[in-house]
């Protein structure tokens, strides 16, 4: 017996706090789902885009890359980029969304995967919410079904006491589900996916019955590669998968360019100050972060001593937003080394005892001796005394 697999009613928002008909986020909200705060640049993109879309997709796949990737449209209006990278691995990522093969996005940590997961779904499906949150702890049901155990007690098992996950939801409503920190979920649950993905079916045997996936669905996982040998995909589940790795930032421009734009969205839904005055400070993190993590000074001159972080992007960003924060409460709003000498030290010294001694080195013989680092040199001293 199969069930109906026609897109319900029911709205896949309908635990979110921003109203399901608005299309527009809350000023309250901390962080609005990507299809709520990039809404009219949706709708833009929608209006104008006359390319063939795939079954229940909001936007043609050409769509879907300019909605990541940046560019102005037509009528003028501009499209700010959500993913700054190589073009090529945001057009495979869509091309394979677009096709029956699920999209498995790998990486170090900080490279954008939940992010750009986030986007894809919201400019696919138009939501982005139909979430797997991927731990140690992960149990079955949280990818095929749970139950109303009330329910089940009074009535038995019947369709009114099954609890659908979001895979499932998807499957139903022909939509985008995503599944984050995919190998941090134990080995037998990760399994569970391998009928989804091959046979576009989840089996009910509780009521003889299935759900089977319309037109239009496809999950996007993401996994991080330091996390290898910590539940590794299996082969049977990894043939399923398109695997798409995003790479670090290629050079430290579009390293300052990717964190002065997300320091600036962050800061604008926390009242922050202005970014464009503290761009030389996050050059300088930039610059520490690239170099500790490659090894090397960026002239290519001195050979460094690497910490045990990973020194992302993403913890580039948190500590800029950290020393704005700084700068707004306890200073004069204008980002300074003093405001971000603390968040640097924070991200690199993670073990105490072998990362000070990296730490310490690095800020002797490279900081110390640097041109206009003065004052970034006596404020990491100060934070780490």
């Amino acid at each position: 017996m199969s069930v109906s697999a026609e897109p319900t009613s029911v709205d896949p928002r309908r635990n979110s706090s921003v109203p399901a008909d608005t299309g527009t986020a809350r000023t309250d909200t901390l962080r609005p789902h990507a299809e709520h705060a990039f809404a009219d640049e949706l709708a833009a993109l929608a209006a104008q885009d006359d390319r063939p879309r795939p079954a229940r997709w909001r936007l043609s796949p050409w769509a879907v890359a300019t909605y990541l990737l940046g560019g102005t449209l037509p009528d003028g209006t501009v499209i700010t980029p959500k993913y700054v990278g190589p073009r090529r691995v945001v057009e495979v990522a869509v091309t394979t969304l677009a096709t029956d093969r699920a999209l498995l996005l790998l990486g170090v940590p900080g490279t954008a995967k939940t992010w750009v997961s986030e986007h894809l779904a919201a400019a696919v499906s138009g939501d982005s919410t139909l979430l797997v949150q991927g731990t140690a702890g992960t149990p079955e049901e949280a990818i095929r079904y749970g139950w109303n155990y009330a329910r089940l007690l009074a009535h038995g098992p019947s369709r009114d006491a099954l609890v659908p996950s979001p895979v499932m939801r998807a499957m139903a409503e022909g939509r985008t589900a995503r599944v984050e920190e995919l190998t941090r979920i134990p080995a037998d649950v990760q399994d569970s996916l391998i009928t989804i993905l091959s046979e576009k079916t989840l089996p009910i045997p509780e009521l003889g019955q299935e759900v089977q996936a319309v037109r239009g669905f496809n999950l996007i996982a993401t996994a991080n590669d330091r996390d290898r040998g910590v539940n590794e995909l299996s082969s049977a589940l990894r043939r399923r998968f398109n695997t798409v790795v995003l790479p670090l930032p290629e050079t430290p421009e579009a390293e300052v360019d990717i964190v002065t734009r997300r320091v600036e969205q962050i800061g604008r839904s926390l009242d922050l100050p202005a970014v464009p005055d503290g761009v030389d400070e996050i050059r300088r993190v930039v610059t520490v972060f690239r170099e500790l993590r490659d090894g090397v000074t960026a002239d290519g001159r001195t050979k460094l001593k690497s910490p045990s972080g990973t020194l992302s992007t993403a913890e580039a960003i948190s500590v800029v937003t950290g020393g704005l924060a700084l700068a707004a409460h306890f200073g004069d709003g204008v980002l300074r080394a003093g405001d971000v000498a603390a968040g640097v030290l924070g991200a690199v010294v993670r073990d105490p005892a072998a990362d000070r001694v990296v730490w310490q080195e690095y800020l002797e013989t490279v900081v110390r001796e640097r041109d206009g680092w003065s004052d970034f040199y006596r404020a990491c001293r100060e934070a780490g005394a």
